[in-house]
Formats: C-alpha cells, sequence, structure tokens
C-alpha cells in the first residue's frame, strides 16, 4: 500500500513520472474519492489524486475534503504533498515562484472541516501550531535549492471560501492580517490530515498578483498559463523529493490524536 500521496491542484492533474499506474475509486462514509492512480516514484509506492476530480470537474467550495482524505487513510497513507495555486500578497513573491507553506488563516464558510461532529464521534481539539509537517517541508526545500528551483521556505496562506477571486479590500485586510499568499483549497484539507494523524506538506505556485495588486483584471486564464510555464518543475521538484522522504516518521504529525480528543 502507498505511505505517500501528490494531491494536485489547479494545473496538476497528473504524474506522468509514476511507474506501473493503476486506477481506482475508494468509497467512504463521506462519499466516493476521484481517480486516484497508484504506482511506483523512486521505489517507492505512491498514490496521487487530482483535488478537482476529472476535467477540473469540482469548484473549490463543493470538494469532498473528507472524502478524498478518508479514502487516503483507507489506502494506509502517511505523508501527503499537495500542491496549490496561489495569488501573491507579498512584493517578495513573485508570479512563477514555489511557498512551502508553514501558516495559514481560514476565511472559509461552509465547509465540513472535521471528521469529529460528536454524537457517535468523539469531541475532538486538534493542535494545529504548526499545520505543515516541518520533515516534509525540509525534503521539499533541500530538493528545491538542489534544483535551482526558486522555493520560499515559508509563507503564510489565506484560504477563501472561493470560487469568485478576492476583493481589493480583503486583500488590504488580509496582508494587514500577515498572509503572504492566497488560495482556496487549504483547510480544511490540511486539518482533516492532521486529524488522520498524516503528515501534510503544500507546495503553492505563485500564479498572479492578488486583486488590488495585481494591475489586471483577475482570470483564471491567467493562473492555467503560469501554471503551465511551471509545471515540470513542480513534478520535477515533486518527484525528486518522493525518494528522500525518510521511512520513519521523527516528527510530532503521528501523535496529533495524543490529547486531542475530550475525555469525559
Amino acid at each position: 500500500m502507498p505511505r505517500i500521496a501528490v494531491i494536485g491542484g489547479s494545473g496538476v492533474y497528473s504524474l506522468d513520472f509514476i511507474e506501473n499506474p493503476e486506477k481506482k475509486k475508494i468509497n467512504t462514509r463521506f462519499g466516493e474519492s476521484p481517480e486516484i492512480i497508484i504506482g511506483e516514484v523512486g521505489g517507492k509506492e505512491v498514490a496521487f489524486m487530482p483535488r478537482h476530480g476529472e476535467g477540473h470537474s469540482e469548484p473549490p467550495h463543493k470538494i469532498n475534503f473528507r472524502a478524498n482524505l478518508w479514502s487516503l487513510k483507507k489506502l494506509e497513507v502517511e505523508r501527503v504533498i499537495a500542491t496549490t495555486a496561489v495569488g501573491s500578497l507579498n512584493s517578495d513573491f513573485e508570479p512563477g515562484e514555489f511557498v512551502l507553506l508553514d501558516q495559514f488563516l481560514d476565511f472559509t464558510k461552509s465547509r465540513s472541516s472535521t471528521f469529529y461532529d460528536g454524537d457517535d464521534d468523539a469531541v475532538v481539539h486538534v493542535d494545529m501550531t504548526e499545520p505543515y509537517c516541518p520533515e516534509l517541508r525540509n525534503v521539499l526545500f533541500e530538493m528545491g535549492e538542489n534544483l535551482d528551483i526558486e522555493v520560499h521556505r515559508e509563507g503564510t496562506y489565506v484560504c477563501t471560501e472561493g470560487p469568485r477571486f478576492e476583493t481589493a479590500a480583503e486583500i488590504r485586510i488580509f496582508r494587514e492580517l500577515g498572509a503572504d499568499v492566497v488560495g482556496m483549497t487549504n483547510v480544511p484539507e490540511s486539518v482533516l490530515a492532521r486529524e488522520l494523524e498524516m503528515c501534510y506538506s503544500t507546495v503553492s505556485i505563485v500564479t498572479n498578483l492578488a486583486a488590488g495588486i495585481s494591475e489586471e483584471k483577475l482570470t483564471h486564464k491567467e493562473v492555467k498559463e503560469i501554471m503551465e510555464e511551471n509545471i515540470r518543475n513542480v513534478k520535477e521538484l515533486v518527484f525528486s523529493s518522493i525518494p528522500n522522504i525518510p521511512g520513519e516518521r521523527s516528527c510530532s504529525c503521528k501523535n496529533a490524536l495524543k490529547g486531542a480528543k475530550v475525555e469525559t
């Protein structure tokens, strides 16, 4: 069974370098997963999942994040590398550059953000002080340096509900709160991964300047064009990092539920 999964965001709909690929869908109590490709990368079994489904058919606010993450758990995945396309609020982060997220701000509104809804489930308050696995982030950063890819070691991601782009006023507030990049999918995905005690790290690709910073109208066409220009580097970074991920986990992600459940 795969211990590592890659969740592809906008523009990352396949991993060409997976050897001996097999396709499957997983049924969960939260619904069915998108089609998952399972194969080998550098001698390690890997699962690939397109977050938005086939043909980018699921908008961000309609993605079944719980089914997606639960299906990976059923495959015994322990580590997840995710990709996201983001707009930049930080003048140091230019289109075409990569950011390894280390914090997030959650401005979503209507998403199911936990596996633990009480009643027949436990009540859980999972710690999110460090939302992204430091061990995975280090592997990705070091590989970025080796490949001479411009990778920022840290950045704060603000997650909005979508599917619309943000207003200039919203972006001004987000900047004041310390956000570096903005996107629509990293929450609740990162939270659900933590509840499942998975290691989770995100490679964000800056595709545009955010609303009010960019002098141009925001379009998905712009996002798509920048992703197409950088897709080779995205895949190369992920491909080269996977064989360098340690076999044993030394981070605290694997014990995320320790002390998190409410005891009565």
